[in-house]
């Protein structure tokens, strides 16, 4: 029985000791880092991680961000982003900032270090933001005292992708380890290779040129596997950017193929009408910011039909003061518009300024998805189903209305057209303002993706030319797929020749295919459309 008191006893006096070995092992820790050493600092960022002690994770922060102190006695003070000075130890707060104090310095080796210390330290965090920042510092140092801390982490962790980062940094540290069997690096390198992204090649390259045969000869097999892979999303990732500019210059031209189609007019005042589209969202957010900042996720959708509107009331107004005179004269209503094009620029910069003008994007076209390789931005993902959603809302008024019966024939035979009864005079004007309020509603989509400025219309208009007359003057289908292709191919293009290059062969190519096919991929077909 008394030996049965006694070993209590001790067992007593070792857990009553626990807390003060950590806080010894802290206050060493701080020690060390007020001597200035490089050498020291790097001792004492491990002995601090791993102490336990409440301020452990408020020292290595402070430490990496450079705002940790000490000062001529030997004390540590840590500096709060909001200026304010506390006690390394203690966690209180100074009455002053502390006279004489320097920081504690930092190289490459020790910043190394402090990512892996703070790896450490935020790998068991509660909050996922702080797990996954903290396995991707991890993965980065590679430091193999994070082991049991990445064992543990795996197994709780229920998130996938926090969960693929954990592994993959478990395996980059097994491959780099220096003293890692021949086995455990072999199943490290399996991991990599089915994890197959960017940071997996990377460490496989970093493989120590001293390992096994085997070993080697596996890493290489994963190289090479891992490149195919990259290569395959590669390509995906490339027509999905196609597919995205596509669809933006998509919504630039629909609305000039259909006033180009119709009346023949070379708008060059097209591109601001994009322009107004865009500076009435930006205008419609102020509105909800300043009295309704709940409707803010809601502002595209009261934005849109304020921007056809507004510039299909523009279009309305330039047809019938200043295109109506000119019908016939291609040459004269180009320099016509060009100059209204110049004008409603002046305006806008002499009433918004000449500076961009921030337009925000709703919770829904914020964010991020990663498919495989594959990484989409939600906001281009969003644009691209608006602009399917234009094309095919146009194409069925077209097909399927009154007003839409009455452009195609006016498209196709004027003459007949007027001679049974239509207005083409009328047609005219509300065909103009349809082109410009689907121009509009275009202003809108870019206005998330592109700079809300007098200039943004300039950036689209060379683009909705060669789109439109790519595709056949008129035609929505020829639109569509002349935009696709156009997008796709300046993104294929790009990586070799450059973006300025690239739309200067394409350019070339256009030319010498409208060359041998002067009225696009899909022509108008009709009676009057020949003649």
């Amino acid at each position: 029985m008394t030996r049965f008191l006694r070993a209590l006893l001790v067992v007593g006096l070792c857990l009553g000791a626990l807390p003060g070995l950590a806080q010894d092992a802290f206050e060493t820790g701080l020690q060390r880092l007020a001597q200035d050493s490089f050498g020291e600092t790097t001792t004492a960022i491990s002995e601090i991680a791993t102490s336990g002690a409440p301020n452990a994770a408020l020292v290595i922060e402070a430490l990496a961000d450079g705002r940790l102190f000490f000062t001529a006695d030997k004390q540590i003070y840590v500096k709060k982003p909001t200026g304010e000075f506390i006690d390394a130890r203690t966690g209180a707060a100074l009455a002053a900032e502390p006279t004489g104090g320097s920081a504690v310095r930092l190289n490459n080796r020790v910043r190394n270090v402090v990512q892996g210390a703070l790896g450490n330290l935020g790998i068991l965090s509660s909050d996922p933001v702080k797990r996954k920042e903290a396995a991707l510092a991890v993965l980065r140092s590679k430091d193999a005292t994070a082991l049991p801390a990445l064992e543990t982490a795996i197994k709780q962790e229920k998130d996938r992708a926090i969960l693929r980062t954990l592994e993959t940094a478990r395996a980059a540290i097994f491959v780099t380890k220096p003293d890692a069997s021949d086995a455990d690096r072999l199943a490290a390198i399996g991991a990599l290779r089915e994890v197959g992204n960017q940071d997996a090649l990377a460490t496989l390259r970093g493989l120590p040129t001293s390992v096994s045969a085997p070993v080697a000869e596996a890493a290489k097999a994963a190289i090479g596997g891992i490149e195919s892979r990259l290569a395959l999303w590669e390509v995906v990732q490339t027509a999905w950017y196609g597919l995205s500019l596509g669809s933006v210059l998509l919504l630039a031209a629909i609305g000039l193929a259909i006033t180009f189609g119709v009346m023949g007019v070379i708008n060059m005042a097209h591109g601001e009408m994009v322009m107004i589209g865009a500076y009435t969202t930006f205008v419609v957010q102020e509105v909800i910011r300043a009295r309704f900042p709940g409707l803010f996720d809601y502002s595209l959708v009261f934005a849109l039909p304020l921007a056809f509107l507004t510039a299909g009331l523009v279009g309305l107004i330039i047809e019938r003061t200043v295109i109506r005179f000119l019908y016939g004269r291609p040459l004269e209503t180009l320099l016509a518009t060009w100059g209204v094009s110049l004008i409603l620029q002046q305006a806008v910069r002499t009433y918004f300024g000449p500076t961009n003008q921030a337009v925000g994007a709703p919770a829904f076209m914020s964010g991020l998805i990663e498919v495989g390789g594959l990484s989409i931005t939600l906001g281009r993902l969003w644009i691209i189903v608006f602009a399917f959603l234009a094309f095919l809302a146009l194409l069925g008024a077209l097909r399927y209305t009154s007003f839409g019966l009455q452009i195609r024939a006016v498209t196709q035979n004027r003459r007949m057209a007027a001679n049974m009864g239509i207005r083409t005079n009328y047609i005219d004007a509300l065909t103009f303002a349809l082109g410009s309020g689907i121009a509009g509603v275009a202003g809108v989509a870019l206005s998330q993706i592109d700079n809300v400025s007098p200039n943004l219309g300039q950036s689209y208009i060379i683009d909705s030319f060669m789109v439109v007359v790519f595709g056949g003057v008129g035609n929505l289908w020829g639109t569509l797929v002349s935009a696709l292709s156009l997008g796709i191919a300046n993104k294929i293009l790009e990586p070799f020749a450059g973006a300025v290059l690239g739309k200067i062969l394409i350019l070339v190519g256009l030319i010498l295919f409208v060359q041998k096919k002067p009225r696009g991929l899909f022509p108008q077909k009709g009676r009057g459309v020949e003649a």
